[in-house]
């Protein structure tokens, strides 16, 4: 077969029938993403759209995996990144809704040996609401376990023991933790008796109709799932986690607009109800005191709509799933490449929505704001001292902050380092600075050290995390901090 009726094949393929005035409406932008495409070299873009219950666009464009020439459709399996929380969440709330969990008892009641650790709380609030939440004081945390390492994730409960560590008072602030939503796939293992992959699969994905939706690639089905790129838009190597609820689910453009239509109560005819109607809006409301509800994010967006939804990010994975329940409209896209879907996205509400349009085109022609300058307040200059805490080791650390906003940093007997990029917001303190966390999975890879404490009391109390400064990322591995001022 020649090349050119590949081609052609391919762009019929990635090709959806519209409505001529549905069409019209998204020809600019169809144009926008092929020009995109052309231009950066990104592999794939698959988007759909429904709003007042019905699908309005779906399709695909560019290459799925370029090597075996598969071209994108709205029907390719996307890497979802982080919009795997929602799906997550959606599958714990089928046993809150059986009586299997109960949301405010703590998470440590559904687990197994590895157990959460209240260092800076008490780990009996960290419920399991405030887990979905971000909001139960567990640290950043990120591990990527790639198929050429030659070594893979440990069990949960390792993983929990050594990291399921709440270095923040519950309930005190919303402090963003993939590894949350780990544990909340091992409750729902625990809670029903079943592999997480095979619950989702027949009490989510099944009745719901998402036969292009699964945990990882099942086998069978690697020529139906995006190849994930780097930059150079080489393939990456396949890669899992210790934290699979949070990022392991894969889903096709038109599954998971039909999941976003589910949670817009816009039930299609072939779609079973999963949830009470309560369960669901239950989701879509913050947990206290963020603005982020069970599994998905709420906020106006910058034009000032209220959205709930998610993004994702990963090596080769960039995906927005945007909701917007006054209005009624699903938007979805996926890419194989980091690129940045949000734009995307707002131009695909602007294309529906006029007032939305207006304040896009206001919003993108104002100059991006000035960054922050941090001056150090009399509360926080001076000298502090205390101890890390790893997971196999206490090491002594002391700060030096100085009236010009200047931190010096001393980690156990490393050399003194200088803390930069530096913030202070609403009593938490962050920053970055050469040194190692020295633990057996964090000395795998080089890494810096970044620093989020909070300022209370005469104290700062919070994490230090070994982030992996390789291409593709692998780590952000926490520890715990907790440091007094001297006098």
């Amino acid at each position: 077969m020649t090349r050119s009726v590949l081609l052609l094949l391919f762009l019929l393929a990635g090709s959806t029938a519209l409505p001529a005035q549905t069409a019209d409406r998204f020809a600019p932008i169809r144009a926008s993403i092929k020009r995109f495409l052309d231009s950066t070299n990104t592999a794939s873009v698959a988007v759909a759209v429904a709003k007042d219950g019905k699908i309005l666009w779906e399709e695909g464009f560019g290459w799925a995996n370029r090597e075996k020439m598969i071209g994108a459709t709205h029907h390719t399996m996307y890497s979802l990144a982080s919009i795997s929380k929602p799906v997550t969440a959606t599958g714990l709330m089928i046993l809150v809704d059986r009586g299997r969990v109960a949301l405010d008892q703590p998470a440590n009641d559904y687990l197994g040996l590895g157990k959460l650790t209240g260092l800076a709380g008490d780990a009996s609030r960290a419920t399991v609401r405030r887990v979905m939440g971000h909001t139960a004081g567990l640290p950043l945390h990120y591990q990527f376990y790639y198929a050429d390492r030659g070594y893979g994730p440990p069990t949960m409960d390792e993983a929990i023991s050594r990291y399921g560590n709440l270095v923040f008072p519950p309930g005190k602030l919303h402090e963003y933790s993939n590894l949350g939503f780990g544990i909340i796939d091992h409750i729902i293992e625990r809670a029903s008796g079943q592999r997480y992959a095979d619950f989702m699969r027949s009490e989510v994905f099944l009745p719901l109709g998402l036969t292009r939706t699964a945990i990882d690639i099942p086998p069978g089905m690697e020529d139906f799932a995006a190849e994930r790129y780097d930059g150079d838009q080489k393939p990456i190597p396949f890669y899992t986690f210790d934290h699979v609820g949070a990022s392991a689910v894969y889903s096709s453009a038109h599954d998971l607009v039909r999941f976003g239509m589910f949670h817009l109560k816009n039930k299609l005819p072939d779609q079973r109800p999963i949830l009470k109607p309560e369960s669901v809006d239950l989701m879509h409301l913050p947990v206290a005191p963020a603005s982020y509800g069970l599994g998905f994010g709420i906020a106006p967006d910058d034009m000032g709509f209220l959205r709930f939804g998610h993004t994702g990010g990963m090596p080769g994975v960039a995906t927005a799933m945007n909701l917007y329940p006054t209005e009624n409209l699903a938007i979805v896209v996926l890419a194989n490449t980091g690129i940045r879907p949000d734009f995307i996205a707002q131009d695909i509400a602007a294309a529906l929505l006029p007032r939305y349009a207006d304040s896009l085109r206001v919003r993108r022609g104002r100059p991006a704001p000035a960054p922050r300058t941090f001056a150090a307040t009399p509360e926080l200059i001076g000298q502090w001292s205390g101890t890390m805490r790893t997971w196999d080791s206490t090491v002594a650390v002391r700060l030096l902050v100085k009236p010009d906003g200047d931190i010096h940093v001393w980690l156990g007997k490393q050399p003194r380092a200088i803390l930069n990029e530096v913030s202070l917001i609403d009593g938490r303190l962050s920053g970055r600075f050469g040194g190692e966390i020295p633990t057996g999975d964090a000395k795998r890879w080089p890494h810096f050290v970044r620093l989020g404490l909070l300022l209370q009391d005469g104290t700062l109390k919070g994490q230090a995390n070994a982030m992996s400064v390789t291409d593709p990322i692998m780590y952000s591995l926490a520890s715990y901090v907790d440091l007094k001022k001297q006098p």
